[in-house]
């Protein structure tokens, strides 16, 4: 019983967790994110994690001008990384501008790392980049999440229950 109690409690902790920076998020300026990741995925897992960048790559995360376009995350000798996120050279930056599409750091914990890497092991299981964000103190943040991929009947039903959504706000608005 006790294996249980502990087991639940750090999810638990987890979805408070995630309360509070969802509202961090929406009060974020800067938001750049994945559309095409919940079409093609269902989340399981979510995870905040920090991005290690260079001084003009954050420069110009905070102008907007980013794209996980393509992007995946990698685990490579017990670190997680980012791969094809794609950062525009800022505008200001001199010789010592960054690259384009470079694989950046990200910072978790050995046991969220852990964790990720025991089940990205299982087919069909991915990590997946969803949202960049600059939290209250200035310090960007990317938002990464366990993936299982949709079949393509998924898909469809994913798009019929969006399309239905659209009508019933529809036949909403027009009652009003």
């Amino acid at each position: 019983m006790w294996m249980i109690i502990w087991s639940v409690l750090p999810r638990l902790k987890n979805r408070i967790m995630n309360k509070e920076q969802e509202q961090i998020r929406k009060k974020s300026p800067i938001q750049i994110k994945n559309k095409k990741a919940s079409f093609e995925y269902f989340f399981i897992e979510t995870y905040t994690a920090g991005i290690v960048l260079t001084g003009t790559e954050i420069k110009s995360i905070r102008l907007g001008k980013a794209s996980l376009v393509d992007t995946y995350c990698t685990i490579i000798n017990g670190e997680l990384w980012v791969k094809g996120m794609s950062v525009s050279p800022y505008f200001y930056g001199s010789y010592n501008n960054h690259e384009m599409k470079r694989d950046r750091k990200l910072l978790l914990t050995k046991r969220e790392i852990r964790g990720l890497a025991s089940a990205t092991k299982q087919t069909g299981y991915t990590i997946v980049p969803l949202l960049v964000f600059i939290d209250e103190k200035g310090r960007a943040k990317m938002d990464i999440a366990l993936c299982k991929g949709k079949k393509e009947f998924d898909k469809r039903q994913t798009l019929k229950e969006k399309e239905d959504r659209r009508e019933m706000d529809r036949a909403m608005k027009v009652y009003k």
